[in-house]
């Protein structure tokens, strides 16, 4: 038979964690092969790439997009189980559930959003998925799944942060930024965060005498909106440590108010936000690693030019 794809998997997942029961992974798709009729040879069917198998990570899929709606919870790593609004969907849509169905709710709409807005598009445009692919060049297609991909990644970034202890987002953030390269010395970086630690969690050297210094700030927030008092209190802890550069990182969003402070006050202070945080581990492999790697050729028009 045809694997189904991964819309079409969407609701046989969800009936797999009826039960209300956490589900592994694999567990997941063991159960929903045998719900679809997936053969074990169609198990085997490899992806295009040959990394992997095209049943699995159409699965894979399915769960992702069910729990950016929150229609499952990642309680563990590898673990799932439904949610209130998952076992509701289930009961009003007994035939189909797909992204039309996910789009009902907020969260999808943001995430959908989020992939839009990485590519530079605005978000009333219309989704990856919804696009005519006869449309689209084979780059601009790869463009858009990558993005599309990334997006899901970023947001479950966010979630791994925001289920660690808080200490592990100021650690975190100074990983990143020797990643990007800042202070990439021995000792580049110094965790500050804790009891009296005076508003600064850590700080990053940029020369090897630590004479040019920047301070981090990093709030592990999940709805509250970073304003301009706690932007206020950053600066002055800058003043404290008689320091004029800052870095300010929350995995929620900052108010209009704190960025209009931020840059108007004479320290210079950088702000980044939950959804920028993401994006920056995943263009500087911060917390992910890379999965697949696709090489798109043309013809080499040098190769058949006249001699």
């Amino acid at each position: 038979m045809a694997i189904p794809d991964f819309q079409t998997l969407m609701r046989p997942v969800l009936e797999v964690h009826a039960d209300g029961l956490p589900h592994s992974t694999s567990e997941v798709r063991e159960q929903v092969a045998k719900l679809v009729g997936v053969t074990a040879d169609d198990l085997m069917v490899p992806l295009p790439s040959g990394n992997g198998f095209l049943f699995a990570n159409r699965v894979a899929w399915a769960v992702t997009h069910l729990a950016q709606a929150a229609l499952l919870a990642r309680t563990a790593r590898g673990i799932t189980q439904i949610t209130d609004r998952g076992r509701q969907v289930l009961h009003e849509h007994p035939g189909r559930i797909d992204v039309t169905v996910l789009s009902e709710f907020p969260e999808y709409v943001e995430f959908r959003n989020r992939t839009r807005q990485r590519r530079g598009h605005t978000p009333s445009e219309q989704a990856p998925s919804e696009l005519n692919a006869v449309s689209l060049t084979p780059r601009e297609a790869i463009v858009e799944m990558i993005e599309a991909a990334h997006s899901a990644v970023a947001a479950e970034l966010l979630e791994r942060i925001l289920a660690q202890p808080p200490d592990f987002l100021e650690h975190l953030v100074l990983r990143l930024l020797v990643k990007m390269g800042y202070g990439d010395l021995e000792r580049a970086t110094q965790h500050l965060g804790g009891t009296g630690d005076a508003g600064l969690d850590g700080l990053v050297r940029l020369d090897p005498l630590g004479l040019d210094v920047v301070y981090v700030q990093a709030k592990r927030y999940t709805d509250k909106t970073v304003g301009r008092p706690e932007i206020q209190a950053f600066v002055g802890a800058l003043h404290g440590a008689q320091a004029s550069r800052g870095i300010f990182i929350t995995t929620s969003r900052f108010s209009s108010e704190a960025i209009d402070y931020a840059e108007r006050v004479n320290a210079r202070i950088i702000l980044i936000d939950g959804a920028d945080l993401a994006n920056l581990m995943i263009k500087h492999d911060c917390g992910v690693v890379t999965e697949e790697t696709y090489t798109l050729k043309r013809v080499d028009e040098n190769f058949f030019a006249e001699p």
